[in-house]
């Protein structure tokens, strides 16, 4: 049977470190360099402290090689971007370039979105300056903290992937 529930536990020593447990899988990983907070706003730096759905996913399709994993994996295409501007009506949306509202690359030139996955924070009831682009993703070289992922490395989120399925729940505490 497949764990349901993936929980981003702080680790000690550092708010923008966390451990990540899945079923018997541990892993250390990144979060925000803010650490974590309840009240989320857009641009604080913080992993918010939720229960979150995982969606979908993103990954680059010259890298990594074959994804193991029953969650929807779409390739990530040049023109793909994620909206960040909080006074725009596709605001935490995946929108198309060009596009001149704040947004993120969905191509990364750094690989953090190589292989990242979409988790249910400010999607599917969204408001304004909630926070946008909560994703899992890839890991910086020594665990730089991100600006409110959660971030594990290339070999632990292949350990991860074939447990992963839409609706697994991503439970930061």
């Amino acid at each position: 049977m497949t764990p349901s529930t993936m929980v981003v536990r702080a680790a000690p020593g550092r708010k923008s470190r966390a451990i990540v447990r899945l079923g018997a899988i541990t892993v250390p990983a990144a979060i925000g360099r803010s650490g974590r907070t309840v009240m989320k706003r857009e641009g604080d730096g913080a992993t918010p402290i939720a229960s979150m759905r995982l969606i979908s996913g993103f990954r680059r399709g010259e890298r990594n090689g074959r994804l193991v994993t029953p969650l929807s994996i779409r390739r990530i295409r040049p023109d793909m971007l994620w909206c960040d501007q909080s006074d725009n009506a596709s605001y935490n949306r995946l929108v198309r370039a060009p596009f001149s509202a704040g947004h993120e690359e969905m191509r990364r030139s750094d690989g953090l979105y190589d292989i990242c996955l979409v988790m249910d924070w400010n999607i599917s009831s969204r408001a304004r300056n909630r926070g946008s682009a909560i994703f899992l993703h890839l890991i910086r070289p020594g665990y730089e903290p991100t600006a409110g992922c959660v971030a594990v490395s290339l070999r632990d989120m292949r350990r991860l992937l074939p447990h992963l399925r839409k609706g697994t729940i991503v439970r930061v505490v």
